[in-house]
């Protein structure tokens, strides 16, 4: 059997023989790009892990370490691959503007994404919420449980998961309710207007500092507010930390309504007075203007 048999497979053949050393070099420049792209894999998982526990010996917040390495690591395997595709001789400028196009596209697309997203990056560089804070974003109040990059997870009061997209949450009001120390406790209570001013005030006082949870080096405040249509409306103002705020509220209310009631201080339902009027007077008065 001879080649004139199998023409194509001569031709190969020679051209096999006049291209060996394009073909040689094409070997080797697909090998070098293999070879590139394995270390640039290598490399990225190796330094993207050795940031992500630099950062957390250094006590970052585990939100922004796991952002951080994760963008450190892709931006290290685009590099990898552009450098890839150039070493078997793909044009790298071509690449990156296809890149720089499509990245165009898919932020005109995914608007609402990238709004979350960046929004995202704010509440992990800022910082406002943590996990495990009690706050309120928006219309929602709860456990922080995760901050993550396009959405914030919470826990309600009632055992409820909800997520709020991270860009509702930058737009918006935050109130973060455990992040300092201690809080004021505020509590409005109307009496009858013939209570006694300094009377009310001392038994007040006694339940206030009766109570070893409020900080009373801060002072407290227990002063009339309001002359109401119905009441004396007085403000009482505490200072206890942070973690007993439920517990002083609802234990001051309870004592303070125990107290009222053993020093007979009445709080009055809402009042109106009405005037009734003779009706043969009122007859006679009608009958003297006709």
């Amino acid at each position: 059997m001879t080649f004139e048999a199998f023409p194509g497979i001569k031709q190969l053949i020679y051209w096999v023989v006049n291209n060996e050393s394009a073909i040689v070099q094409g070997i080797v420049n697909l090998i070098g790009a293999i070879f590139l792209l394995c270390i640039g894999v290598f490399i990225a998982r190796i330094t993207s892990a050795g940031f992500k526990k630099l950062l957390l010996s250094r006590n970052v917040d585990k939100t922004i370490t796991q952002f951080c390495s994760a963008l450190l690591r892709y931006a290290m395997l685009v590099f990898a691959v552009v450098a890839a595709l150039g070493r078997i001789g793909v044009e790298t400028s071509s690449i990156i503007a296809v890149i720089g196009a499509a990245g165009l596209a898919i932020g005109l697309a995914l608007q609402g994404s990238l709004a979350n997203f960046a929004a995202g990056v704010l509440l992990v560089s800022l910082r406002p919420i943590r996990a495990g804070e009690y706050a309120s974003v928006g219309a929602v109040a709860g456990v922080i449980e995760e901050v993550h990059i396009f959405s914030t997870t919470l826990r309600t009061s009632d055992n409820k998961m909800v997520v709020v997209p991270n860009g509702k949450i930058i737009a918006g009001e935050i109130t973060n309710f455990s992040r300092q120390k201690e809080r004021r406790v505020d509590i409005t209570l109307g009496v009858a207007y013939n209570t006694s001013i300094e009377h009310f005030k001392s038994v007040i006082k006694t339940v206030v500092l009766l109570d070893p949870r409020i900080k009373h080096d801060k002072g407290h405040t227990i002063r009339l507010n309001e002359f109401a249509p119905s009441s004396l409306n007085f403000v009482i103002r505490v200072w206890t930390e942070n973690k007993y705020y439920w517990d002083v509220y609802h234990d001051l209310m309870e004592n303070i309504k125990n107290a009222l009631d053993a020093n007979e201080i009445q709080m009055p339902y809402p009042q109106m007075d009405v005037h009734m009027h003779d009706l043969r007077v009122l007859k006679n008065t009608q009958e003297l203007t006709h």
